[in-house]
């Protein structure tokens, strides 16, 4: 029988592990800047992410998300991973934390 996993401290690994995940144009990471809007990981530990993009013609549309994607499956505890790209609702700098605006010298 498989070890039980604690739920609440997978979320924090796999935050842990978005927030190395950087927007290249952009000195701030994708967790900070608003980009994800939920994880949500299931009995099995399949783990989904509802993520958005800067603008729908964002540069690294193709390559952000599978980074995502790749270094939630690089946790052992997770089982697979799928990231699921949405423009609802558009994200805005609304969307970004305050160390993200801080970074940024929006504060």
């Amino acid at each position: 029988m498989s070890e039980e996993i604690d739920v609440n401290e997978l979320g924090e690994k796999i935050v842990k592990v978005i927030k190395t995940v950087y927007d290249p144009e952009i000195p701030v990471d994708v967790y900070e800047l608003g980009l994800i809007y939920d994880v949500m990981v299931n009995e099995d530990y399949d783990v989904k992410v509802i993520m958005t993009l800067t603008t729908p013609n964002c540069p690294v549309a193709e390559t952000l998300p599978k980074e995502v994607e790749d270094k939630i499956k690089s946790l052992k505890e997770v089982n697979d991973c799928e990231v699921e790209i949405t423009f609802e609702p558009v994200w805005t700098k609304d969307l970004m934390s305050d160390e993200a605006k801080l970074e940024l010298g929006m504060l």
